[in-house]
C-alpha cells in the first residue's frame, strides 16, 4: 500500500484543525512494513519528516484500532507531535540522526512513562502517571525515539494466553479478529503487526514477549536476564522478568536492543552485562549466519500428542530450511531429567515484588499493597484465582532467590549447559507454540505454550522468528535459544533464517 505523504498529511491537518507545516516535497512512502533504516533513509532524502510519520501512524490508529475492535492501544502520547517537531528542527539544524530518531514506539502498559498512564492493566492503577520514566524508556527517548502510545496487556501480566485488562478490555489478533494475540504483551504485538507503530516493547516473565510475537508474525527477543534493566517496570515475578523488543524484522530488534541493553545502577542484576554488550548488535546480521551453526532439535514439545500437525509440519520445514543454509542439525537434542528438573520450578513472588514496587513510589502510590487491590475488588474476575494464590504468599519475605542464585535454577541451567556441551549444540530450537492462536473465550483447547521453562529459569536469551502460517492465515513462530549473553550469535542465526525464508507478511485487514 503506497501512501502519498502530502495527501495523508493535509487530510489529517484538516480533520484535526491543527496548524501544520507543508511537507518539504511531494513523495511516496511505504508505511506498511517499513523499517527503522527505511524511515531514516526517507528523512535523509527529504521524503519524510518526523511530524509526517507521527501523523500517518495516528491516522492508522484512529482508522484501525478501536474501529476494528483490535483494541491494542490504551493511551496516545499527548506530546508526540511536539516531540516530532523538536526532532525535525534538530535534524534540520545538525544534519544528524540519532539511533532511533523519529521512530514511533509503542510501550507495554507496565513500563513507566512520565507522560502517559502506567496501569499494568489494573483498575487499581487506572490513570496513574509515574513520576519518571523507566530506565529503558529514558534510553529510548535519548536515542530520539517518539513514545507514541501505550499498549494493552493481560492484567498484572498474569496470562500468557490472552490480553485482557481491567482498564481497556480485550485485545484481538490482527490476523484473525476472532482469535487471541496471546499474552501478556498482546497489545504491543497487535499494534506492531498491524503497522500502527514502527516497533514495540513488551515484557517477558515466562512467555509474554515471545508468545504474542509468534501469534502475530513478529520477531520477539527475550534477552539474557540482566542485559536489560528492570527499573521502572511493574513486576510480575521480578526474578524472571525482563523487557524485550517486538518488531517486524530481526534488524529492528537488533537496533532496539542496541539502545535498551546495558548497565543501570538502579538494577544491580545488569552489572552482569558489563563488558558483554557489543558496539552494535547490527554488526552480527549475516545472511550466511546459519552456516556451520549446530542446531539442537528439542522434540520434547513436538512429541506431545496435543501438538497441532500443521505447526509440527512448519517446524520440520524450518529445520530443512536451516539445513539448506548450512546449519548442522542435531536431532534429537535431549536434556536428561528435564521433567524432574523443571517440576515446581516456578516461585510466586508477585505479592512481595508488587508491594515493594508500590512502596518505592512513596506518597505517589495510588494503592498501598496487593491486599488493598483484592479487598476493594479492583480486579477482573478472570484473575481472581491468581490473586488468591498470590495472597497466600508472604507479603515481605522472599521464598526464593533470583535465577542466578536459587539452587533449583542453578541445577537446571547447569543441566542444560551440560547437555549442550555433550551433544555439541550451539542453539536449541522448538516451536514457540505447539498450536495456533485460540479463539476468543476458548480456554479449553490446547494452548501449546512452549516458552515457560528453558529461558525463564536459566536466564538464557531466546528469540522467536516467523516460520509460516497454519490454516492459511494463522502465524506460527520458531523459537531459538542460546547461552547466556549470546545475543550476537542468536541474532546472527535468526537473521539468516529470516532472510532465507521471508515468512513475515502483514495482516490483510490492516493494509
Amino acid at each position: 500500500m503506497k501512501i502519498k505523504i502530502w495527501l495523508a498529511f493535509w487530510g489529517i491537518c484538516f480533520l484535526s484543525q491543527t496548524a501544520c507545516q507543508a511537507p518539504q516535497k511531494e513523495a511516496k512512502f511505504e508505511v506498511i512494513e517499513t523499517t527503522i533504516q527505511e524511515i531514516h533513509q526517507a528523512f535523509q532524502e527529504n521524503h519524510l519528516s518526523c511530524q509526517q510519520l507521527v501523523e500517518i501512524y495516528l491516522h492508522r490508529i484512529k482508522k484501525y484500532d478501536k474501529a476494528t475492535l483490535l483494541n491494542a492501544i490504551t493511551a496516545i502520547n499527548p506530546r508526540a507531535r511536539e516531540r516530532a517537531r523538536e526532532l525535525d528542527n534538530e535534524f534540520r539544524r545538525t544534519g544528524k540522526l540519532r539511533p532511533l530518531h523519529g521512530i514511533a514506539v509503542v510501550v507495554k502498559d507496565n513500563i513507566e512513562t512520565k507522560d502517559m498512564p502506567t496501569t499494568a492493566g489494573s483498575e487499581a492503577l487506572k490513570g496513574f502517571i509515574p513520576p519518571d520514566d523507566a530506565f529503558i524508556v529514558r534510553k529510548l527517548r535519548e536515542a530520539g525515539a517518539i513514545i507514541l502510545a501505550k499498549s494493552n496487556m493481560a492484567e498484572w501480566a498474569f496470562s500468557p494466553y490472552i490480553t485482557q485488562s481491567g482498564t481497556a478490555g480485550i485485545t484481538r489478533n490482527p490476523y484473525d479478529l476472532n482469535r487471541v494475540p496471546a499474552g501478556s504483551s498482546g497489545g504491543t504485538a497487535a499494534a506492531v503487526a498491524a503497522n500502527l507503530v514502527t516497533v514495540g516493547l513488551g515484557t517477558d516473565t515466562g512467555n509474554s514477549v515471545r508468545g504474542p510475537s509468534a501469534h502475530c508474525c513478529l520477531v520477539g527477543l527475550r534477552p539474557t536476564l540482566g542485559l536489560v534493566s528492570r527499573d521502572g517496570i511493574i513486576p510480575l515475578y521480578l526474578r524472571n522478568d525482563t523487557a524485550g523488543p517486538m518488531c517486524r524484522t530481526v534488524e529492528d530488534v537488533a537496533r532496539l536492543l542496541d539502545v535498551i541493553a546495558g548497565y543501570d545502577p538502579a538494577d544491580p542484576l545488569t552489572a552482569l552485562s558489563q563488558g558483554k554488550k557489543p558496539l552494535s548488535y547490527t554488526q552480527f546480521l549475516d545472511k550466511n549466519g546459519l552456516k556451520g551453526a549446530r542446531i539442537g532439535v528439542f522434540r520434547f514439545y513436538t512429541d506431545l500428542p496435543t501438538a497441532d500437525p500443521q505447526v509440527v509440519a512448519l517446524f520440520e520445514k524450518a529445520l530443512e530450511e536451516m539445513k539448506k543454509q548450512g546449519a548442522i542439525i542435531v536431532d534429537p537434542f535431549t536434556i536428561p531429567k528435564f521433567g524432574e528438573l523443571t517440576k515446581n520450578i516456578w516461585c510466586d513472588t508477585f505479592r512481595h515484588d508488587l508491594n515493594q514496587y508500590l512502596r518505592s513510589l512513596g506518597d505517589k502510590a495510588p494503592i498501598k499493597n496487593l491486599l488493598e487491590v483484592y479487598n476493594k475488588g479492583l480486579f477482573s474476575l478472570y484473575i481472581r484465582h491468581r490473586l488468591v494464590k498470590a495472597l497466600d504468599q508472604p507479603a515481605d519475605k522472599l521464598l526464593c532467590q533470583d535465577v542466578y542464585h536459587e539452587p533449583r535454577n542453578i541445577a537446571f541451567r547447569q543441566a542444560v549447559l551440560r547437555a549442550m556441551e555433550e551433544q555439541k549444540v550451539d542453539f536449541i530450537v522448538y516451536p514457540t507454540w505447539n498450536n495456533p492462536p485460540r479463539k476468543l473465550g476458548d480456554l479449553r483447547s490446547p494452548a501449546g505454550d512452549n516458552s515457560q521453562l528453558i529461558p525463564p529459569h536459566t536466564g538464557f536469551p531466546a528469540i522467536t522468528v516467523p516460520m509460516g502460517f497454519t490454516y492459511n492465515h494463522l502465524p506460527a513462530g520458531l523459537q531459538i535459544v542460546g547461552r547466556l549473553f549470546s545475543e550476537p550469535e542468536l541474532l546472527k542465526v535468526a537473521y539468516a533464517f529470516e532472510q532465507a525464508t521471508h515468512h513475515r507478511r502483514p495482516p490483510k485487514k490492516f493494509k
